[in-house]
């Protein structure tokens, strides 16, 4: 979630970000695209008014909201000013929902930036990343934008990212007979993706746990050295896993995040803590000369683009959070200070990390800190910040997958089937990472897999098919394509490199462990 991150996300159930955001009753009951007998993309017809007059739409009242009125604009001059999202009096301040952004960016994926510019290279790293980052915020902007054009065709209040390019392909006549798919393969991304969070979790903790482990008995309480830790072996990283595994499974059986507030709270409040300590030993022991390449190898940038794309991944809590703004006409301002204030981070430690530390930096920049007891408490305490975050990244898959299943059985079994698929879905996260237990590979695989999906592929494609017949100018079209092909480069090829990386490590991983057997 990025990042991990999202503890603040009730909408109908096809969505998988019920928790930042709360639908309408009446949005519930959705068309079936497929079907000939939806409404069409300009008809107003149901709404009109007995006479003359405007054309109104009336909203449901919610449960806290009370009743809206909605005026949709007529089809040739639809306009984003007319759009009434929800959030309204009730809904978030700027500063509510500029915490809520950086939170929703900010995670695993940062620690594991220093070793993302170390592939890179020490000044083609965080250009890049400044790059991407610019990148990535007007990808955000291009689906606010789709999202108010298509609402206001749609005479909908609100629409998330699937239904978004479901009704942006159903402006393409060819496509709009599949246009059912644009949301599947949105929710197909969402579940790859926090999953693939999910799984970055599983290695993290069992990484600094079991390093915390192995060096307690040469912990000190002197901080002014840099050397990491004198270590007395313990159990494979994967035993480890497997020992989170019922603390998670029982973390997942609180369906209601509502209970996990307060944890959360302390959650954001270690891994703020946590961060300050980090950036506190990188900027006070920074080497000098520096003596790091400017540019890294060509076969590595792949895995750079992997880990970057991956940290940058928050745009799936961009449109929940703009809906429950109290003036959502302030979200872009929202989303630049926000975006902002991510990039400098995220620039600032990759870049101070990997000075700090230089090709010794470890998949996450935690494994690196000192072996005092200040430092190994830092590393506590963000995996206690990680370990709550996991039940908010499974939310959005559990919402996805979970209500179609349950409605296929008597209200009797439901219970048992909605705990079934939790218990399954971490086990499957589970043994994804045994199978890969590499942090920094972890985390570029599913950065270049889905979040390049998500993030840089889909948003310039859906503002071409929400405004092709619009008078969009040729030269947004070439970016929106250069766009694309950035992010479908990145996705193949990080893709590539990111699983032959796996097989090789695996490799080594195996024929040490024959080695060892002989020998015994």
């Amino acid at each position: 979630m990025n990042k991990d991150n999202l503890g603040e996300h009730n909408q109908s159930r096809s969505s998988p970000l019920q928790w930042l955001t709360r639908r309408d009753p009446s949005e519930g009951q959705q068309e079936d695209p497929s079907s000939n007998n939806r409404p069409a993309m300009t008809s107003n017809s149901n709404n009109r008014q007995n006479g003359p007059g405007p054309v109104t739409s009336r909203i449901p009242p919610s449960p806290s909201e009370g009743e809206a009125l909605f005026t949709p604009p007529t089809p040739s001059h639809s306009s984003d000013s007319q759009y009434q999202r929800i959030g309204g009096r009730t809904g978030t301040t700027f500063f509510q929902s500029l915490i809520h952004l950086l939170k929703g960016n900010i995670g695993t994926g940062l620690l594991g930036l220093p070793l993302a510019v170390r592939n890179a290279g020490l000044v083609l790293g965080p250009i890049s990343l400044f790059a991407m980052g610019v990148i990535a915020v007007h990808c955000m902007n291009l689906l606010v934008k789709c999202s108010h054009h298509l609402s206001a065709k749609m005479s909908k209040p609100f629409m998330d990212y699937g239904e978004a390019v479901q009704y942006g392909m159903e402006n393409v006549s060819w496509l709009s007979r599949h246009s059912i798919w644009g949301r599947r393969i949105v929710n197909l991304f969402l579940i790859i993706t926090q999953l693939g969070f999910c799984c970055v979790y599983f290695v993290f903790l069992s990484d600094n746990i079991k390093q915390v482990v192995e060096a307690s008995n040469g912990t000190t309480i002197n901080c002014n050295t840099n050397q990491t830790a004198v270590i007395v072996p313990s159990f494979d990283s994967r035993l480890y896993m497997l020992c989170f595994l019922p603390p998670f499974i029982l973390l997942v059986f609180i369906r209601n995040l509502k209970y996990l507030a307060p944890l959360s709270l302390m959650a954001n409040l270690a891994m703020c803590g946590s961060l300050v300590l980090i950036y506190y030993f990188c900027f006070t022991n920074i080497p000098y000369p520096i003596n790091l390449p400017k540019v890294g190898s060509a076969s590595n940038y792949p895995l750079f683009f992997g880990t970057a794309i991956f940290a940058y991944e928050g745009i799936g809590v961009v449109l929940p959070l703009e809906n429950k703004m109290q003036n959502p006409q302030r979200f872009s301002l929202v989303l630049y200070v926000g975006m902002g204030i991510v990039t400098f981070l995220y620039i600032s430690l990759g870049t101070t990390g990997y000075i700090t530390f230089g090709e010794a930096i470890g998949g996450s920049i935690t494994l690196n800190l000192p072996n005092c007891w200040m430092y190994q408490i830092v590393k506590l305490l963000y995996c206690f910040g990680i370990y709550i975050t996991f039940a908010l990244q499974f939310y959005v898959p559990a919402e996805i997958l979970i209500p179609p299943a349950v409605a296929r059985v008597s209200e009797r079994w439901g219970l048992a089937v909605d705990l079934l698929i939790r218990t399954a879905l971490v086990l499957f996260t589970c043994a994804l990472a045994i199978l890969i237990p590499e942090l920094d590979l972890v985390i570029s695989l599913v950065g270049s897999v889905s979040s390049s999906f998500l993030a840089l592929i889909l948003p310039p494609m859906l503002q071409i098919l929400t405004f092709h017949n619009e008078g969009l100018s040729p030269w947004v079209i070439i970016k929106n394509t250069l766009i694309s092909v950035i992010g479908f480069i990145g996705f193949i090829t990080g893709t590539y490199i990111s699983i032959t990386e796996i097989i090789k490590r695996n490799g080594k991983h195996d024929g040490l462990d024959l080695k060892l057997f002989h020998v015994q």
